[in-house]
């Protein structure tokens, strides 16, 4: 009985050290988040900042705008090799996926080879336009790698 029992508590313990780790990882990720207000704040304080686009080619093709004066990465790409994201300079990146899939993904990546400059766009493109902040067309070609 008292085995079971001390089972039972060690199971428990483990179970909330894993929630605490969790809910301290999110919260270190949210240091890594940008809002669509903050980094046009930053755009127009003319502060120097690379975006990113990292889209999934058929987002791409459905939606052909990005953000003026971003540059495109394919996800795919940028997950292969990570250096494609410079360590050295403010980065923002952005996609359209639900919960900013691909981006988190990347930033995830990045962040664990300890490239501490980089964020993640909360809400992507679909969230810079809404607030009617500046697109332009995209009119680079790209491949329909849908590979990620």
């Amino acid at each position: 009985m008292y085995f079971w029992l001390a089972v039972l508590g060690i199971a428990a313990l483990l179970l909330i050290l894993v929630w605490i780790k969790r809910k301290k990882d999110r919260q270190d990720f949210e240091q890594h988040n940008i809002t669509p207000d903050a980094l046009h704040a930053i755009l127009e304080s003319k502060q120097e900042v690379l975006i990113i686009d990292v889209r999934q080619p058929l987002d791409l093709l459905a939606d052909s705008e990005i953000i003026s004066g971003a540059k495109r990465i394919a996800p795919r790409e940028a997950l292969e090799n990570p250096a494609l994201i410079p360590r050295d300079k403010d980065v923002v990146v952005y996609c359209t996926c639900p919960g900013d899939e691909t981006s988190r993904r990347i930033v995830h990546q990045v962040l664990a080879l300890h490239f501490l400059r980089v964020k993640l766009l909360k809400g992507g493109l679909a969230a810079w336009k809404t607030k009617g902040y500046p697109v332009e067309p995209y009119n680079e070609t790209f491949h329909l790698d849908v590979r990620t």
